[in-house]
């Protein structure tokens, strides 16, 4: 699997999440970490996770597998880049050292027979990673195998705003297809295109770069590794709401939250409960 990854990496065919994610965790604080957490229980409508499974698919940086432990649930993670499994090691060794309700493997989310021998899960998480597979569909169908009955899927998947999204994929080849020391040659034009009208009311409002400051904070996230993830994700996909939807009604689902990014960029958040078995 690694040389796989590494083979695409190395032909400019993927992003390496995984470095980015390892360059985030120098920004982790308490409270990005409690911003975690709120987001959990806000989409996932509990005050906590004890006693509940949770399985995070393409865990990244580690940060909501961290946040679903310290609600209280038995955590699986895995990411199909090493350097993303080993993030989410050293989260543990951090806060829960030699910790046996934190499981932290490399896999992917197309595997589906690996997928099988994980078992059922109470929670199945994957915000904003299912997009980057190469093959979403399918990899949204794993997912929706390892929900238990009456068990929930909180996931995130790029909202598709039709041409928009297809100029975003032809800047995000772009990213990956320079060398490392050139990209910021993509960067910092995506960078003014995305914020220099909230910088420019910050400005006239008195507060300067507020909107910058606050970017990904509901999340815990960081604005410029947010933004490097984002330039440089790829593959990516896209899909709107009502396919995501009529998808997993088929397969059994009751959607009980929706969190749209009002038909713009990013990604659009999903609440499912599995209700019944999946139609044939």
């Amino acid at each position: 699997m690694a040389a796989g990854l590494h083979e695409e990496i190395a032909s400019r065919e993927r992003f390496a999440f995984g470095e980015n994610w390892r360059r985030f965790l120098s920004t982790l604080d308490e409270n990005r970490i409690l911003r975690a957490e709120d987001s959990l229980r806000r989409m996932l409508e509990v005050a906590d996770l004890h006693g509940k499974t949770f399985l995070d698919i393409g865990c990244g940086s580690g940060l909501f597998s961290l946040a679903a432990r310290r609600l209280g649930a038995h955590v699986y993670c895995f990411d199909y880049d090493p350097k993303s499994a080993a993030c989410a090691r050293e989260l543990r060794q951090r806060y829960f050292p030699e910790d046996q309700d934190w499981h932290i493997e490399e896999g992917s989310a197309l595997d589906a027979g690996y997928l099988s021998g994980l078992g059922y899960f109470d929670v199945v998480y994957s915000w904003g990673v299912l997009h980057h597979t190469g093959a979403m569909w399918q990899a949204l169908q794993n997912a929706a195998g390892r929900v238990a009955p009456a068990g929930k899927l909180f996931i995130a998947i790029y909202n598709d705003q039709g041409k928009v999204s297809i100029r975003w994929r032809a800047v995000k080849r772009a990213y990956n297809r320079l060398p490392g020391g050139l990209r910021f040659l993509v960067t910092i034009p995506v960078l003014v295109h995305l914020y220099w009208r909230s910088t420019l009311k910050d400005l006239l409002r008195g507060r300067p770069f507020e909107s910058w400051r606050h970017a990904g904070n509901e999340r815990g996230m960081s604005p410029w590794w947010d933004l490097i993830d984002w330039v440089g994700g790829y593959p990516f996909e896209v899909a709107k709401p009502e396919a995501i939807l009529d998808f997993y009604l088929h397969r059994g689902f009751t959607m009980t939250r929706l969190t749209t990014c009002g038909g713009a960029l990013g990604c659009n958040e999903f609440v499912f409960v599995r209700t019944m078995p999946a139609r044939s």
